[in-house]
């Protein structure tokens, strides 16, 4: 956390400006922000978590003599320096206001960030998974077990939940896949491929339906699905998908396209096959074929809820 401070040194001095990181405190002990003379005044000041440098305007008292009352400064001009430095003189007059010109952008860099399962808090310390280098602007995105997900921006006091399958730096263009069984569709098995929009509020992927049931989540760019069959079907052989040519990119909020009409027992993503899958496809004289939709949703089934795995990539 960096912080930006104007102050005035004394009843008569100067106005100063500096930006300083307090890398460590004692208990109990009051610390100075001014040079400590009496009656020094603090006249501007923020925290910022990831050292953003906002530009301010100071307007002076006026002046006949002064042949310019209004200006401006912007903070990433000053260099960050201990909190104990006396800073730089902004003005020798009499400030009579200052207010923020503009927000700034972080002057720290991207900041790695790990997440640590066992207190389930973010950190930038290096414990527990590296989660990716966050700039000011960038957020991190959750998803929960039961489908739930939102975005929030990087902040080492959040509480987070136990149950998170994928925790990592949010990315607008990614798609993902899900295979779930849609409870208000007769339970059958549907595939959809969406993109994820910023939401600080909490949304579900499979939609609005609790009795939903999410059985894949991959973020595989063309990814395959093995499909068996269970109940009075599990005679039947397992299905393979391209899903890339099954179903098209859409909204989070759609219901997908229906794989089967029969039961499903379980369904997962062909890891080791998906690398050479996707090497053939690159070729020009070859092109993937998308399942024989008319053979997988004929004829009726049951779905077998017990016999399913929820599997995440």
């Amino acid at each position: 956390t960096i912080y930006n401070v104007v102050y005035k040194d004394g009843k008569n001095g100067y106005s100063y400006i500096k930006r300083f990181a307090v890398t460590g405190l004692a208990r109990e002990k009051e610390y100075n922000l001014t040079k400590g003379k009496p009656n020094s005044k603090v006249l501007y000041f923020t925290a910022n978590k990831n050292g953003e440098a906002e530009v301010i305007r100071i307007t002076l008292k006026p002046n006949p003599r002064l042949k310019k009352p209004i200006f401006e400064k912007d903070f990433s001009t000053i260099g960050i320096k201990g909190r104990q430095s006396m800073g730089n003189i902004l003005t020798k007059n009499e400030v009579q206001r200052i207010g923020l010109k503009a927000h700034g952008a972080s002057t720290l860099g991207d900041r790695k960030i790990w997440f640590d399962r066992d207190i389930l808090r973010l950190n930038f310390d290096g414990h527990g998974n590296f989660i990716g280098e966050f700039g000011s602007d960038d957020q991190i995105l959750v998803i929960l077990a039961n489908g739930d997900y939102y975005t929030a921006e990087v902040d080492s006091n959040m509480h987070l939940e136990s149950d998170i399958i994928r925790i990592e730096k949010h990315d607008p263009s990614k798609v993902w896949t899900a295979a779930l069984f849609n409870a208000s569709l007769k339970g059958y098995l549907y595939v959809k491929r969406f993109h994820i929009d910023l939401s600080t509020k909490r949304a579900n992927l499979m939609g609005d339906d609790i009795n939903n049931r999410l059985l894949v989540l991959t973020d595989t760019p063309k990814p395959y699905l093995s499909v068996e069959f269970a109940g009075d079907d599990s005679f039947r052989q397992p299905i393979e998908i391209d899903v890339s040519n099954f179903v098209s990119v859409k909204g989070i909020k759609a219901r997908g396209k229906r794989v089967t009409t029969y039961s499903v027992g379980d369904v997962s993503e062909i890891k080791s096959d998906a690398d050479s899958l996707s090497d053939s496809n690159n070729s020009d004289n070859s092109e993937e074929k998308s399942p024989d939709e008319e053979n997988l949703i004929t004829g009726k089934g049951k779905e077998d809820n017990d016999n399913s795995q929820l599997s995440f990539f």
